[in-house]
């Protein structure tokens, strides 16, 4: 049932990596890859703010 458990939540976290861009670090979480630091890992986005600027 752990095992089970474990590859339901590798298979969310790969679909919000995916979702987010980051497509090869979502294959290597499907592959069983080790990761090796959550910086190599999680990398900022630039985004465009949807904020209205007060001017």
């Amino acid at each position: 049932m752990k095992r089970l458990i474990k590859k339901i939540e590798n298979l969310m976290m790969a679909v919000t990596f995916a979702e987010a861009g980051e497509h090869e670090t979502a294959r290597e979480i499907m592959k069983g890859k080790k990761m090796l630091e959550k910086r190599d890992i999680i990398r900022p986005t630039q985004r465009p703010s949807n904020r209205l600027r007060a001017e």
